[in-house]
């Protein structure tokens, strides 16, 4: 045997060295010059470390508050981790320290998510709130007295003492731990004490506080109502220790709330214990992207000719995995088994390397090769790490696959189930809920994946069993798209037609099947049917209710296919009905005098005899002729209608009509007070419905909208597809009542447009799960009130009503809970959290001591709501606004309650046994937990009043009144979306570990409750698909584990990018976690060409990124071994859509990768740094367009203005760079903060807040969704006008802008300007030469030779003007090495340039080549990538040569167009056939336009924005882009498809000239020469320059020189720069495409 396999390899071994010249030198020539190459990739954040102790208090805190008070006591002795000396040993103690305050899996998903760094960023935003700290209190060498600011000020007797703890002499220094009191600063213990001593005298009014924010560490012990202590600090500093153990025990005593911040300043990693500073001296290297490395198209040989000086050497870090399968050999067993052939095997071996790469591959050879490759993952025995081989190395391995024999089975299935999802589409979906596949990062599933373990821990503390479990997290709540109907059906109604039956529509079709027939846009479909009912609910006496009139008649006159109807009521009798708590008022409150003056109440009374005694049609009239009397009156007041207009309506409407004298009538109709029920039953039914609010409202088939003409053509349009579908799935027919079937189906009598909201913006939810299950639970404490005879029954809903019992708002609050019981409620229960925000009031104590006995000892009996009202109503008169009780006061209190108790059969003797034990101590106590409850965990303002409805949060504002109907209404509501399949979920529940006796009704409410309420905090898709019919037997990979809480569902194509992603994601996850999976292939069937031209990993962290060595953290790489060495490659990085990164050390072309020419070095390497994080949103105005050209800034409260940018028309979107940090977004100074205010949510009005709080702590960036309104009297006035145009074209650049208010910090973190003030300055000097307006220069550029290229035409450009100049660079493809040489340039040449980016919003269609996605930079993001105080730039191209000022380009009149390009030349008759511009689709699309080069062209910014250009390239873009056939040079196509909407002015010919496309007659008056590809001869750009350009060589020379000198190096004089010689005749190799 070992004969016969040493004769294999030996043969083998004969075969390679055929191949390498028979013989050793041969073979050891080809082992030195065809070495396999590497490639590695690392990315780390441009923050400093931060502590990786610290990370592991936030992903602690993250999962429950308490477990990081948890970990600081198991941290807080600095000598904790004495016996580790490495970074590893140190982070496996915080692991397993970890593991033992969580339960498995999410023990192991914490353990992950620290090695990931994902918390990194929250200490990032604490050090920045620590510096604001610091920074606000300037302390100079004497003193530090910091002064008392606010309105009120500190009684003199305390001032001196409080102000004496801040009186030492001292500066910041270097300090490891501070305490922040919003007043002062403490650095030592004795202050510390000294100030809580103070503090404790000193009433919280008279305090400043800091701010604190919902990410904020408070201890749970602390009171809400004491003054706030912030420390500054890192466990593991004695310092911390010091502070800490003084200020617990001070919160426990509720003399502070005590809040950490947790911050390891620089310098205190030296007295920080052994293990509390690993990571905070390293670079945090992140994990969770890609590196794809991608084989190139090389049509244009665009390669840098210039060599790669001995520069920066980066070590090689790894050897090559010779574990690795290679064709067929694992060579690391071949070497183990014969060491004496290492140079004869590692030869054989480098010979296959170099020939397994494959790009191409027959027709013949692709037919099967998705189905192959599907065959080789299913029958692998670890199919997730061969999907991930497979997809990763696809070049490498594609020859293999395409040879393996195909099981028909395998085809068949993948063919079955393709009729049901589409060939290569790819879904995943978790527990259920899909995640979007363009959006998906390691970042985003973790997070899902931890809330969907922490639910499921939660549950199982619930003892509910794993089924019930898993049914709750895949279970799918009820769409809330189901509009919310108010069901109006009763006599109140007044309708005016009936298309059913009147005659005016008897021409009409009644066959209801003719809603689906199609129809022109804009026609109305005229069907006999009563589809449309639009109901107006006015009040007849307001001129909003007035107008409403006339559009309803001339809507009916105009045969709008809508039943039109009106409920009347007066706005005065609603308000006294309110007053009267619900109810109308009694005869003797509505005296004569007060009737005559309700004018409403009138008219609606003679509106009902018009009605009744002659038709509607006339009621209607008279209504509108109340409205001409009172608008043709002399004495016109819109405010105010006269009892005179209506009778003059009156008399006139019956005029004609009327057999008696109307002006009898109407004296007795005035007299009797006829219709007088009637008409106040109006009133009192629209005050029910809870519509009087909107004054005038339209409800079309109950949905509600505005009343005017334009919301009805709206509603109706809306309504139009709802009906539409219930015809087509045949729940309508003719003869259905459609209002009848909406109404009865999802209708509620009751509107409250808080309640029925639909945006989650505008909800707020929390889990009440930490609140029942916790040591001091509150929740268990509470005793429930139930209707009549329904104590012992199942309440699905739990109504907590928190109350502040000192206000008169708590107590209606109270009232109406209690009413919402009598009135009866046999699915909710109510229970009350009563506290008050007056210390010491006896009177308020004994109120909740005589509520809480009735509630907990008696609440099963009959009349207990009655005495409970009527107590509340007896505390309220006499007692609520008494504090202290006096010995007679208390006597007549407790007496009144023991008659009350007696009077509703309550026991009375007991009342009075309990008085006489009455401690106010021990209720005072128990309000202070409620309240601690109310405003620490649930987090409502002090004071406030609210309903929690298992879970959700309704805050009472302050005048609004919230009734029992709207209890009963928000009862209603939240079971249908929320409750109801919990509460059937939990009702099949099989117990397994419960006592039987403990599955009382109480048991089941409080489960519910709890379920849904947690349940309402997760955030997840609503989006789901049916993975269950698709056949999963032979094609696809099921890892099926029953114990697990997470089941992942997925469609994958492997041969795709989203393959390329999501399987290493799944993997991860399978290692991690190990869920249920079911994952069906599904590749393309049919392919034309390799479904991938690339190679691919996927960074994941591991504990082996910590040094065994020392505290170093290394962090995770991307490493790619055994790389093909003659192909190039090109490095794209793909990484989370947040992610802004770029390369900051990479001495190679990283466009241009041939690893053949690295030479000795065995692996290239690059670092990536990830710059900002991108804040994103969308704006909207509600009822509008989204307001375009909106400009917002950000900043911090010290510096406002950071950042800038403006909102697009496109979906409102806008975007900035950020870092992590608190910070502050609103509208600019400007036009922008004159016309518009941002909206408060959930409000329609315009907000009082000037700024919106955005928090970024974590790596995921931020989706804001913003909301503004137009300020009263801006209505009418637009953003954008011309007017602008012309005021900002007056002021020189830079002067009294606010757009140059950009701090060095926001530079170098968020902005990218190239230099700072100071370099400016010291520019100067410099263009002591250059006067005039500056040239603003925008170009772009990628890889070595394009950057070569963008040195000369800089040169060129300041070679030909006096005048100061600007150059903008797109930041995202610049080298390292470009970046570092620019400034010196520009010092050296003094020029200006800045570093500017935009990211590709989500919303638009992706490009996925690098050159396009360069392409579509020049073009689709000009109104935004630029500062607003822009006003024009001109693109140059980075191959293009000057030779003219450009400030004549600069200067010239564009005549009003936003564009100037230069239309192609046509004197290169060579070319003609290369034209396409000249026939078919283009000559027809131009219509005589020219067509233009895209090489140079100006941009008028200011018109650009004004007109909306760049949206109207952007729409043009995502309806063409999708065609890939469409826009082949994208950034030119583009541009000159759109110019009959977006007008380009054409420059004079002669200021591009390129040979391709020009003759050589016009060369000599070319202003500019652009080295425009050829694609006649496909000459190298190189030897194109040297050969057109005479000037080219010296520049390029030039160039050269100065960036040698900048990176210390000499220039080689061996390399061709000074050759001019013109290349060989006849075309160049290659095929594809003009890179215009």
């Amino acid at each position: 045997m070992e004969l016969r396999w040493r004769s294999w390899v030996l043969g083998a071994l004969f075969i390679s060295l055929l191949f390498c010249g028979f013989g050793a030198s041969g073979c050891l020539g080809f082992a030195v010059n065809r070495r396999p190459k590497n490639v590695q990739v690392s990315l780390r954040a441009k923050w400093a470390g931060t502590s990786l102790l610290l990370e592991s208090g936030e992903l602690l805190a993250k999962e429950r508050k308490d477990l990081f008070w948890e970990l600081i006591d198991l941290w807080l002795e600095p000598d904790k981790g004495s016996d580790c000396l490495t970074a590893r040993c140190c982070t496996q103690k915080i692991v397993d320290d970890g593991r033992t305050l969580l339960s498995e899996p999410l023990a192991s998903v914490f353990e992950f998510s620290l090695t990931l760094r994902s918390a990194s960023p929250q200490l990032v935003l604490y050090k920045q709130l620590a510096e604001d700290s610091l920074a606000s209190f300037p302390i100079n060498d004497e003193i530090n007295l910091v002064p008392i600011t606010g309105e009120k000020q500190i009684p003199d007797e305390i001032e001196a003492d409080y102000l004496s703890t801040s009186t030492t002499t001292r500066t910041h220094g270097r300090h490891c731990c501070w305490v922040d009191t919003g007043s002062v600063l403490l650095f030592n213990t004795a202050e510390l004490l000294a100030w809580i001593e103070t503090s404790s005298n000193i009433s919280l009014g008279y305090l400043e506080q800091p701010e604190l924010f919902e990410f904020d560490h408070v201890y749970l012990a602390s009171s809400i109502i004491s003054p706030v202590a912030i420390l500054y600090g890192a466990i593991g500093t004695e310092c911390f220790k010091d502070f800490h153990i003084i200020m617990a025990e001070a919160s426990k005593q509720a003399k502070i709330k005590y809040v950490v911040r947790p911050v390891l300043p620089p310098g205190c990693q030296s007295v920080s214990s052994y293990c509390s500073a690993v990571g905070s001296s390293d670079a945090v290297n992140l994990g969770g992207y890609g590196v794809e490395l991608a084989l190139k198209n090389m049509e244009y040989k665009a390669m840098d000719d210039t060599m790669i000086k001995e520069g920066v050497t980066l070590e090689d870090p790894r050897t090559e995995d010779l574990s690795q399968e290679v064709r067929g050999f694992i060579f690391s067993k071949i070497l183990e088994r014969k060491p004496e052939l290492t140079t004869e095997v590692m030869a054989f071996r480098d010979y296959l390397l170099s020939s397994t790469v494959s790009d191409t591959l027959e027709v013949w050879e692709l037919k099967d090769l998705g189905h192959q490759t599907v065959q080789r993952i299913v029958h692998a025995s670890d199919p997730l790490q061969s999907m991930q081989e497979i997809n990763q190395n696809f070049p490498s391995i594609v020859s293999s696959l395409s040879r393996m024999k195909l099981n028909d089975s395998i085809k068949d299935e993948i063919l079955a189930n393709q009729r049901m999802v589409p060939p290569g589409k790819s879904l995943v979906a978790l527990n259920g809920a899909l995640i979007n596949i363009e959006d998906i990062d390691l970042y985003l599933l973790m997070d899902l994946v931890q809330q969907e373990l922490s639910f499921a821990d939660h549950f199982s503390k619930l003892k509910l069993p794993l089924s019930a479990i898993q049914k709750l997290l895949s279970a799918a709540p009820p769409s809330e798209s189901n509009a919310f109907r108010i069901d109006f059906r009763s006599g109140h109604v007044h309708y005016l037609n009936n298309l059913e039956e009147d005659a005016m529509y008897k021409r009409w079709r009644s066959n209801i099947n003719e809603i689906l027939m199609p129809v022109f846009p804009g026609q109305l479909r005229y069907i006999r049917k009563n589809l449309f009912h639009a109901i107006y609910v006015i009040d007849p006496a307001t001129s909003c209710g007035a107008e409403t009139i006339d559009l309803i008649l001339s809507l009916h006159q105009s045969s709008i296919p809508m039943r039109f109807g009106v409920i009347l009521y007066s706005s005065k009798l609603v308000k006294m009905i309110e007053e009267n708590g619900g109810h109308l008022p009694s005869s003797a409150v509505q005296d004569d005098k007060k009737r005559t003056e309700d004018v409403s109440s009138l008219i609606i009374r003679l509106f009902l005899y018009v009605k009744e005694n002659y038709d509607t049609q006339l009621a209607f009239q008279f209504l509108s002729n109340v409205n001409k009397l009172w608008n043709s009156g002399d004495d016109f007041d819109e405010e105010n209608l006269e009892a005179h207009h209506v009778e003059g309506a009156f008399l006139d409407s019956l005029l004609s009509k009327a057999k008696s004298p109307p002006h009898d009538t109407l004296l007795k109709l005035e007299k009797e007070l006829t219709y007088k029920e009637e008409g106040d039953g109006s009133s009192l039914f629209v005050f029910k419905l809870g519509l009087s609010r909107l004054e005038c409202c339209l409800l079309m088939n109950g949905l509600v909208y505005e009343a005017n003409q334009e919301a009805s053509i709206n509603a109706m349009n809306e309504e139009l597809p709802r009906i539409q579908e219930q015809v087509y799935y045949g729940h309508i027919n003719s003869k259905t009542d459609v209002l009848e079937k909406f109404l009865s189906e999802n209708g509620y009598r009751r509107y409250n447009p808080q309640i029925l909201s639909d945006s989650k913006g505008d909800k707020k939810f929390s889990s009440l799960i930490s609140s029942y299950v916790g040591t001091e639970s509150i929740l268990q404490d509470v005793h429930y009130l139930h209707s009549y005879a329904s104590v012992d029954d199942l309440k699905p809903v739990t109504h907590l009503l928190a109350i502040d019992i000192t206000s008169r708002a708590g107590m209606k609050l109270l009232h109406e809970g209690i009413n919402y019981l009598i009135g009866g409620s046999k699915r909710a229960r109510v229970g009350m959290l009563l506290y008050n925000t007056v210390r010491a009031s006896s009177a308020a104590s004994l109120f909740v001591k005589a509520f809480d006995t009735a509630v907990s000892l008696f609440s099963y009996k009959e009349r207990v709501l009655d005495f409970l009202e009527e107590l509340c109503s007896f505390y309220e008169d006499q007692f609520m606004t008494a504090s202290l009780l006096d010995y007679d006061n208390f006597s007549i209190f407790t007496d009144r309650v023991c008659e009350l108790a007696a009077k509703f059969g309550l026991p009375s003797d007991y009342y009075n046994s309990t008085f006489s034990s009455f401690s106010v101590d021990v209720i005072n106590k128990q309000m202070e937990k409620v309240s601690g409850f109310l405003h620490g965990q649930l987090g409502l303002e002090y004071g406030s009043n609210a309903v929690i409805t298992n879970g959700r949060i309704f805050i009472l504002k302050d005048g609004s009144s919230f009734l029992s109907d709207d209890l009963s209404l928000l009862e209603s509501v939240e079971y249908e979306l929320r409750i109801k399949y919990i509460y059937e979920i939990i009702d099949q529940v099989e117990w397994v570990a419960v006592d039987p006796d403990d599955l009382t009704s109480k048991f089941y409410s409080d489960l519910i409750m709890l379920v849904s309420s947690l349940l309402s905090t997760r955030d997840r898709s609503s989006d789901r698909a049916h993975f269950e019919i698709l056949n999963a037997k032979h094609s696809a990979v099921n890892l099926n584990t029953g114990n697990s809480s997470i089941h992942i569902d997925a469609v994958i194509d492997p041969l795709s990018p989203s393959g390329q992603k999501l399987s290493p994601l799944l993997r991860i996850l399978w290692k991690c976690i190990q869920p249920s999976m079911r994952i069906v292939l599904n590749p393309v069937s049919s392919l034309a060409d390799l479904p991938l031209k690339n190679y691919y990993r996927f960074v994941v962290p591991s504990l082996d990124d910590f040094s065994n060595v020392d505290y170093s953290v290394n962090g995770p790489k991307a490493f790619f071994s055994n790389m093909p060495l003659s192909k190039t490659l090109t490095m794209n990085l793909d990484v989370p859509e947040p992610w802004l990164v770029e390369p900051v050390i990479a001495i190679h072309d990283l466009d241009n990768i041939l690893l053949e020419n690295l030479g000795d070095l065995r692996t290239l390497q690059a670092v990536f740094e990830l710059e900002a994080l991108l804040l994103t949103g969308h704006c909207a105005e509600k009822d509008h367009d989204p307001p375009r050209g909106l400009q917002l800034i950000l900043g911090t409260k010290r510096g406002p203005h950071l950042v800038d940018t403006l909102v697009m028309a496109n979906l409102g979107y806008w975007q900035m760079k950020v870092s992590p940090g608190v910070w502050y977004l609103q509208l600019a100074p400007g036009r922008s903060a004159d016309l518009y205010a941002l909206k408060e949510s959930g409000d329609g009005s315009p907000g009082n807040r000037s700024a919106k709080l955005i928090t970024i702590n974590d790596l995921r960036g931020k989706l804001v969704h913003l909301e503004v309104a137009k300020k009263r009297g801006k209505e009418h006035e637009e953003l954008l006008n011309a007017s602008d145009d012309q005021l900002l074209e007056k002021r020189k650049e830079g002067q009294n802008s606010w757009n140059t208010n950009i701090l060095k910090w926001a530079s170098e973190m968020i902005g990218s300007s190239g230099l700072s003030r100071k370099e400016e300055t010291r520019l100067d000097h410099k263009k002591a030469g250059r006067q005039g307006e500056t040239i603003n220069i925008f170009s772009i550029a990628s890889g070595h030779l394009y950057e070569r290229f963008l040195k000369i035409m800089i040169l060129s450009v300041l070679k030909n003007t006096q005048r100061p100049v600007k150059f903008w660079f797109i930041k995202n493809y610049l080298s390292p090495q470009f970046k570092d040489v620019i400034p010196h340039m520009a010092q050296e040449y003094g020029f200006q340039y800045e570093l500017i980016t935009y990211k590709w919003p989500t919303w638009l269609h992706k490009q996925k080549e690098k050159q396009r996605i360069i392409w579509a930079y020049k073009i689709l993001f000009l109104d935004v990538i630029f500062p607003l105080s822009l006003r024009k730039v001109i693109f140059v191209d980075a191959d293009q040569i000057v030779r003219a000022d450009m400030g004549d380009l600069y200067d010239m009149d564009l005549k009003g167009r936003a564009l100037a390009y230069t239309p192609f030349c046509d004197n290169n008759k060579e070319m003609d056939g290369y034209r396409f511009w000249r026939q078919g689709f283009w000559k027809d699309h131009l219509q005589g336009k020219p067509y233009h080069i895209s090489a140079l062209y100006v941009v008028d910014l200011m018109k650009f924005r004004q007109t909306a250009a760049g949206d109207t390239l952007r729409v043009y873009y995502e309806t063409l882009s999708k065609d890939p056939n469409s826009l082949s040079n994208l950034d030119q196509d583009l541009p000159n498809y759109a110019q009959h909407t977006v007008p380009i002015f054409s420059l004079p010919q002669e200021w591009l000239w390129c040979e391709s496309w020009c003759g050589n007659a016009t060369k000599a008056k070319a202003k500019t020469i652009d080295l425009c590809n050829n694609p006649m001869t496909k000459e190298p750009k190189l030897q194109g320059a040297r050969r057109i350009v005479p000037e080219w060589v010296d520049l390029d020379a030039e160039a050269r020189q100065i960036t040698a000198r900048i990176l210390g190096e000499e220039v080689d004089p061996n390399e061709p720069v000074t050759s001019t010689s013109p290349p060989p005749d006849g075309p160049q190799n290659n095929d594809k495409k003009d890179e215009l």
